[in-house]
């Protein structure tokens, strides 16, 4: 696998942290040169000298990918420091938490700018050099949130379902050539974007159960530059509400009407805050969030969902019959 990637040049958005810098590590160890963008330069240089004690050649370069000039200025700097561009992944991503009406416009705004349109901004850069030379891998990192809505999450899952919608009208336009367009979608992964969201729900959040290692997701992105699929899931854990929601609609919005990205820190009251949207934090700039997930707990909910996938149909197919 690694003589596959020794002489491909990797770029990688929100590398500073989280899933990006676990897949940048990951293609480093492999052999790859990796150019790593985010806003936080620092973080950055460490990531970068970890990928160069792994065996990788590695350079950062600071990017807000909502700006799309300096998205391109990544693109450019990849050509000058190794010559080619082979691979892009599209990571860089901030999170929003509270009711459409209780989130500020312009916060709504920002996770947009960054998370969809910071795809698209990506998605020029390598395109047009996947075009010039004939081939080339476009990875956009999304969510099961693409797929699938949530509350009090609406500008973070208004973004993923563009991406998504993205992703598919590029690989359609690609067909028949040796360029690849891949979407990766996991279900929540223990990272630091939790600690760093905006929060506007007045009380304290965390990722919810089961929580995937982001170490699992960078290694689906690899095995997706290596072989690329249009489409794959990381973590079985959003395969029930896809399937609950496609058996029953109204059944899956009555479940997830709850606040569910907090249940599980209940009352906790926390401030309003921004975030990272518009700053960068200079806390929390690993690759895990320090969340943890136990084995039995994440069986019991995994149960607990079948359960209720499993009733959802039961009174679909009952309707039906009556109807």
């Amino acid at each position: 696998m690694a003589r596959r990637l020794e002489d491909k040049v990797v770029v990688i958005t929100g590398a500073s942290g989280g899933i990006g810098r676990a897949t940048a590590l990951e293609f480093a160890r492999l052999g790859a040169s990796v150019v790593l963008a985010a806003r936080r330069e620092d973080a950055l240089r460490r990531a970068a000298k970890e990928c160069e004690r792994l065996g990788g050649r590695a350079i950062a370069v600071r990017a807000d990918t909502a700006d799309e000039a300096q998205v391109e200025a990544v693109a450019r700097r990849a050509e000058q420091e190794f010559g080619r561009l082979d691979i892009w992944v599209n990571n860089a991503a901030v999170l929003s938490l509270g009711s459409f009406e209780d989130t500020p416009s312009a916060s709504f705004r920002r996770v947009i700018e960054t998370n969809l349109l910071g795809y698209v901004h990506g998605a020029r850069a390598a395109m047009k050099r996947f075009r010039a030379q004939g081939s080339g891998v476009l990875i956009n990192n999304a969510s099961q949130f693409s797929k699938i809505g949530a509350p009090y999450q609406s500008p973070y899952i208004t973004a993923k379902f563009g991406v998504r919608g993205l992703a598919e009208a590029l690989r359609q336009e690609v067909v028949g050539t040796k360029i690849q367009v891949c979407l990766v979608l996991p279900e929540a992964v223990n990272t630091p974007v939790y600690q760093q969201a905006a929060n506007y729900t007045g009380r304290a959040v965390e990722p919810i159960p089961p929580v995937l290692a982001p170490e699992r997701v960078a290694q689906a992105i690899v095995r997706c530059a290596l072989s690329p699929r249009a489409e794959v899931h990381v973590g079985a854990g959003g395969l029930v509400p896809r399937a609950m929601r496609m058996v029953s609609p109204r059944a899956y919005d009555r479940l997830v009407s709850r606040p569910i990205a907090w249940q599980e820190l209940g009352e906790d009251a926390a401030p309003a805050t921004d975030g990272n949207l518009f700053e960068p934090m200079p806390e929390w700039t690993g690759i895990s969030g320090g969340w943890t997930e136990s084995g039995e707990r994440a069986r019991s909910v995994a149960r607990l969902g079948l359960g209720a996938l499993g009733s959802a149909m039961l009174t679909y197919l009952l309707l039906r019959r009556r109807g």
